[in-house]
């Protein structure tokens, strides 16, 4: 399960090339996000998550349009919604 570039962008409809490494930065940011709510560090359980690219991109496409102002504490709640079944007990 790999989120690019082009795959976020046509999530945001963002049709110009500016923020790419910006967005690229949320991607990295958003998987670390989602595997520390599935507390694991192993991408592979990322992975196997049903929800998890739809999580990464949830993520990614929050800190994007919420750069100002984001709420990091809802965006937990919506996520550990979205992965708490493949949720690990523990590192």
């Amino acid at each position: 399960m790999t989120v690019t570039v082009d795959e976020m962008k046509n999530y945001l409809r963002i049709d110009y090339e500016d923020d790419d490494s910006l967005i690229e930065n949320f991607i990295t940011a958003g998987k670390k996000q989602c595997m520390d709510i599935l507390r694991t560090d192993d991408e592979a359980d990322l992975d196997e998550c049903a929800n998890g690219k739809i999580a990464v991109m949830f993520t990614v496409s929050y800190l994007y349009e919420h750069r100002e102002e984001a709420d990091h504490h809802a965006m937990d709640l919506t996520l550990r919604a979205l992965l708490f079944g493949s949720r690990k007990e523990g590192f």
